[in-house]
């Protein structure tokens, strides 16, 4: 198996990163760039591996989709146009991509088979499909359609009401876009509030949707228009150099452009609730994602407890907040986090056993983990176990480990960012 040796016991972290653009983001612009009447204009869009499925996914479905750099051209068949795909629809390694797009095709008639890697086969979906036969569509699959390969046949839908068992972005998603589809109105109930860029993207592609509190209302019928998507850089990927300025002495890094959804935002305030030095300076701006600069220097952090709404609003970061924590005075406890085990590995297991192999001393519980600071990393040999988030996580690891690590699996970084390594070694002059 093959092993890269990464950089460690780094100092000094100086200079300006622009990250990729917003993954979920990107996702949405092309899914709705596609249901839309007429062209849709994306720019920065996220060129990883996830959103090139999406693209080759809707291309399959009769839209046509010019790309040039991270400038794409969506030109949209409205909802009634997409055509039924001659090919079996491969999400790759894209959770985001099979879970909405089975919410568009659960109301279009015709049969569709969608697949993933092998990760993808082992994340359950009954989550998604079980509110989307009760909208009327019918969807098979192994073990009644918990698993992939998933047929879905769509159906003139029937509105619902439904309240969310778990709080998933995914899960709320597809059925908006299945309610779009719908007869009357739908109503979905969060127990949580998750990330809205698809309600925000609703609006900005000229559909109406209501919102008060966790419950969202939306009419079926409506016909969106093609529009520009501007994508804001995904704090998902900054995360990684927040986390890195924060713990790597001697550091001072400027990420621009950063998207700060609030929905989104939980990563920060939780860094300077543990007292990272960070500071935010928005753009002002009408679009319907705000986004700013962020700087972060290395700073003195001290443990906290993350749990209940806050969760939502950084389980994707939660990996380098672990890694953050390890260096952090006293204890940081991560509870409320179950939904980590349904990702692309279970991250509560993966972290916690990847980070020991370095020295930190970490515990699992059922619903999160334990970190005790200021641990000493010391190296070792790691694996990302195909996981990207934990890929990046190890290597800014790394930057603070005093002997060797050699990591396995580092290309299931290119899912969500490509240059990661290109941009984290121009910030080691």
């Amino acid at each position: 198996m093959n092993s890269s040796k990464l950089k460690t016991n780094i100092h000094g972290l100086k200079g300006g990163v622009a990250v990729p653009g917003d993954k979920s983001i990107s996702h949405r612009s092309i899914m709705f760039g596609a249901i839309a009447e007429g062209q849709t204009r994306v720019t920065n869009f996220l060129l990883g591996e996830d959103c090139l499925s999406t693209i080759a996914c809707f291309r399959k479905l009769g839209v046509s989709i010019e790309q040039e750099g991270d400038h794409v051209t969506v030109s949209g068949t409205g909802m009634e146009g997409l055509k039924e795909p001659k090919d079996i629809l491969d999400v790759g390694n894209s959770g985001t991509t099979i879970r909405l797009l089975m919410g568009i095709l659960a109301g279009r008639p015709f049969h569709s088979v969608l697949i993933g890697d092998e990760s993808i086969g082992n994340r359950p979906m009954t989550r998604v499909t079980r509110p989307l036969r009760l909208f009327g569509a019918q969807i098979n699959g192994r073990k009644n359609a918990e698993y992939t390969p998933l047929a879905v046949k769509g159906e003139q839908l029937s509105s619902i009401t439904y309240e969310l068992p778990v709080a998933s972005a995914q899960v709320k998603s597809s059925l908006l876009f299945a309610g779009l589809q719908a007869k009357g109105e739908t109503q979905i109930i969060e127990p949580i509030k998750t990330r809205d860029h698809t309600e925000r993207m609703i609006r900005q592609f000229g559909g109406e949707i209501e919102i008060d509190g966790h419950s969202i209302r939306i009419q079926g019928g409506q016909t969106l228009k093609g529009t520009e998507v501007h994508v804001p850089g995904d704090i998902s990927s900054a995360a990684f150099f927040l986390v890195a300025g924060a713990i790597v002495p001697e550091s001072e890094i400027h990420l621009k452009n950063v998207g700060l959804n609030p929905t989104r935002t939980g990563i920060i305030d939780v860094m300077q609730r543990m007292g990272a030095d960070i500071s935010i300076d928005p753009y002002e701006n009408e679009s319907e994602e705000p986004a700013g600069d962020i700087t972060i220097r290395s700073s003195s952090l001290k443990g906290t407890v993350i749990e209940g709404d806050l969760i939502p609003r950084l389980i994707d970061e939660i990996p380098v907040i672990a890694l953050l924590a390890t260096q952090a005075e006293g204890e940081t406890i991560i509870k409320d986090a179950e939904e980590l085990k349904v990702k692309e590995t279970n991250r509560i297991d993966t972290v916690v056993n990847e980070l020991y192999k370095l020295g930190a001393d970490i515990a699992a519980t059922e619903d999160g983990m334990i970190i005790r600071g200021k641990s000493s990393l010391t190296g070792g040999k790691v694996s990302s176990h195909g996981d990207h988030r934990i890929g990046m996580m190890l290597a800014v690891a790394a930057a603070i480990s005093s002997g060797d690590v050699h990591l396995t699996h580092k290309e299931a970084i290119s899912v969500s960012y490509p240059s990661f390594f290109e941009h984290f070694e121009s910030l080691q002059k």
